[in-house]
């Protein structure tokens, strides 16, 4: 990250813009979430993915701003950073805040003599990765976990798990002090460039653990052997939020190039850029190519996976100039993906958007792609997959076990019949289609409600 003659000022500014421009960008990744859910679920549950989408991040936001960020940057040992509450600007930004006219240069050049960028900047696009972390959660578990269940999940998730495996691998180095315990092992070797691993498949980890404590949608597995089908109920909505999820990847990968004050990181960040797109394109024609044999049908959802599989996939290592790499990345993501539905299907786990062979599978094998066209250790890459896995799925089995003993993991099975929506809010997110039982007289309807709020 040279800075090419350009001075600190400017360079601070520079990547200060950019930390805040990329991370606004991931942060509309949230949205592409939501539309992706409520496209996938039943319409008598959309109003539910809704509220669980603005509360996550809502809920990511505020845990990573009391806890999750020291932990994950400040002080970091081998295993985890700080237990400080709280992030706040540097002594001497606050100081330039505060200078008068006179003072304002000195305090400026303090400033720009430290980081070469805004702490806080730093601290909101960090948090927007978190958050995505988190979304991929709701997809897998959607139509059945409870509400308040998720939450809680999420605050652990977002607060604790995910900041400790950043704490092990991008804690240390010109963000943080100190270096965890597998980029020490590692010797930096492990490459994860913007999080196939330590974002993605840490998503997918805990969204596993938790569709095997609350299990499967009544009826999706049959004792026959058969899996009933659950096309999406809104499919332009799905194909909406794919977009939206496209556009904010540039940011998320774009983005983590960290800097923008040189020709250097304007050049890296606009071959990043490309190799994104390339992948995601690849993921789909791929995805569609494949899913007739795997799948028995051209599984539009599946198709729209593809797209996610390649952008996962190319995320642990899109700086590289051979381009066409990104084509190879990217395909392999999308029959990664079409083949991990079918595997999940296989083995009865219920996963309603696919988000565990899109994030959990396709971010493994993007994190191996790595030394294809990135260059890199086999060896450091799988200790990096093993141990973030292994840590991020038992740490997420442990926590919803433990939700599912202490408030219950799971809507019981007249919430779950009568959806969501009715229970849990008394509001559909598609009233002219669904004949509402009045919330007044309806002994179904008032039993549903009392059950989905613990009575």
């Amino acid at each position: 990250m040279n800075e090419m003659g350009i001075g600190p000022e400017a360079s601070f500014v520079l990547n200060t813009f950019a930390f805040l421009i990329w991370g606004a960008l991931v942060m509309w990744m949230c949205a592409g979430f939501t539309m992706l859910e409520a496209g996938s679920v039943r319409t008598k549950n959309a109003s539910v993915i809704c509220l669980k989408n603005i509360g996550l991040y809502s809920i990511a936001g505020l845990a990573f701003y009391v806890i999750g960020f020291n932990v994950m940057y400040t002080d970091v040992g081998q295993l985890f950073g700080s237990l400080e509450l709280f992030v706040s600007s540097t002594a001497d930004e606050i100081a330039l805040l505060n200078a008068d006219d006179a003072g304002k240069a000195a305090a400026t050049a303090a400033v720009t003599g430290g980081d070469p960028y805004s702490s806080m900047s730093n601290w909101f696009f960090q948090m927007v990765f978190v958050a995505t972390a988190a979304s991929i959660v709701s997809g897998t578990l959607a139509e059945r976990v409870k509400l308040w269940t998720f939450f809680a999940f999420t605050a652990v998730l977002t607060g604790i798990i995910y900041p400790i495996v950043g704490a092990w691998t991008w804690g240390g180095g010109w963000l943080g002090g100190g270096e965890g315990w597998l980029a020490d092992l590692t010797g930096d070797v492990f490459k994860d460039f913007a999080g196939s691993t330590i974002v993605h498949s840490t998503g997918g980890w805990a969204a596993l653990a938790g569709a095997i404590i609350v299990g499967p949608r009544l009826g999706k597995f049959r004792a026959n052997g058969q899996v009933k089908a659950t096309p999406p109920s809104n499919v332009p909505a799905v194909t909406l939020g794919v977009f939206i999820l496209w556009l904010g990847w540039f940011g998320f990968n774009g983005g983590s190039q960290l800097a923008l004050a040189s020709a250097l990181d304007a050049v890296w960040m606009s071959n990043v850029l490309v190799n994104t797109n390339l992948a995601a394109a690849a993921g789909v024609i791929a995805a569609v190519s494949v899913s007739r044999s795997i799948l028995g049908r051209v599984d539009l959802l599946a198709v729209l996976n593809g797209a996610i599989g390649g952008l996962v996939s190319i995320t642990a290592g899109p700086d590289f100039t051979e381009h066409y790499y990104a084509i190879v990345i990217g395909a392999v993501g999308g029959v990664v993906v079409v083949g991990g539905m079918k595997v999940l299907e296989l083995l009865r786990l219920d996963d309603v958007v696919g988000a565990v062979p899109a994030h959990l599978f396709a971010g493994v094998w993007g994190t191996v792609a790595v030394i294809i066209a990135s260059g890199g250790n086999f060896v450091a890459q799988l200790i990096g997959i093993v141990a973030i896995g292994a840590f991020a799925f038992f740490a997420s089995l442990g926590v919803w076990f433990a939700l599912d003993k202490l408030i219950g993991a799971r809507v019981s099975t007249r919430v779950e019949e009568l959806g969501q929506d009715a229970s849990e809010l008394g509001i559909e997110a598609y009233p002219e289609f669904v004949v509402m039982p009045d919330q007044d007289d309806d002994e179904e309807f008032r039993k549903a409600h009392e059950e989905a709020e613990g009575k």
